[in-house]
């Protein structure tokens, strides 16, 4: 039997007496992308969040390639193999971009394999090649977000974790930037785990996804039929009512067939 890169088994999370997920399990297999759909206040950063060791889960389990890692300094779950790019992309604001690179690498000591990995980063991203010496402050957000998913490549994770990289982006520089996702995943063989509220296209790049809604995942499937479904559709309009309605169908029905 296989065992997933990533297994969370009935998750909760709370923000001091406010539970923010409750009884969240996924899977990430080995090569794949998955996506976890929903609107703002769903849970979708806490979950990467608690994947990542930023939150500590109150109950339920974290499973890196078959290690427990829930509740474990974030640091150490990046020597695992795990790196997170987060929501609003935080770059160093006050480092330049091969420095902001370099601080993707910060926990390795192959300096050749740095230097390498540098001009793969560059290879995708060669705005950035142009801009190595400036301030990420300085930055266009469409170049701050290439920026901090190159410095996560820099970590060389087996697992990647991406909070809304479309987030404040016009429409050609998401399509740019989901294109280069799904070349890291082709050509590098990246794992990834991505949170997104644009459906569409996280689903187009995706081979599995996941919606959340107030805290509990209520769908799940192949990217194929959840973006061919008229329920999810519905459901990702955000009309309360409908949301509601689908919450409890899906229940019954939580994995695609």
């Amino acid at each position: 039997m296989t065992v997933p890169l990533l297994e969370m088994r009935n998750i909760e999370t709370y923000y001091g007496p406010i539970m923010a997920i409750r009884g969240v399990s996924l899977v990430v297999n080995e090569g794949e992308i998955v996506t976890v759909l929903g609107a703002n206040g769903a849970g979708k950063t806490t979950l990467l969040k608690t994947a990542s060791g930023a939150l500590d889960a109150s109950k339920g389990q974290v499973f890196l390639d078959g290690k427990e890692i829930q509740n474990r300094d974030p640091d150490w779950v990046a020597r695992q193999g795990l790196a997170h790019v987060p929501e609003g992309r935080e770059v160093f604001p006050f480092l330049n971009v091969a420095e902001n690179l370099a601080m993707g690498a910060y926990n390795r000591s192959d300096k050749q394999a740095i230097a390498a990995d540098v001009e793969t980063v560059y290879g995708y991203f060669p705005v950035l090649r142009d801009l190595r010496g400036k301030m990420a402050a300085y930055l266009s957000g469409g170049q701050q977000q290439m920026l901090a998913i190159g410095r996560g490549y820099m970590a060389k994770p087996r697992l990647l974790l991406m909070d809304e990289p479309s987030l404040g982006l016009s429409p050609a520089l998401v399509e740019e930037i989901f294109e280069i996702i799904t070349r890291l995943n082709r050509e590098q063989g990246l794992t990834i785990l991505l949170v997104e509220q644009n459906a569409n296209v996280a689903l187009r790049v995706s081979q599995r996804g996941y919606v959340m809604e107030v805290g509990g995942m209520v769908m799940d499937g192949a990217s194929d039929d959840l973006l061919a479904s008229e329920d999810i559709k519905e459901f990702y309009l955000g009309k309360k009512e409908e949301g509601i309605r689908g919450q409890r169908r899906w229940k019954k029905r939580k994995t695609w067939r």
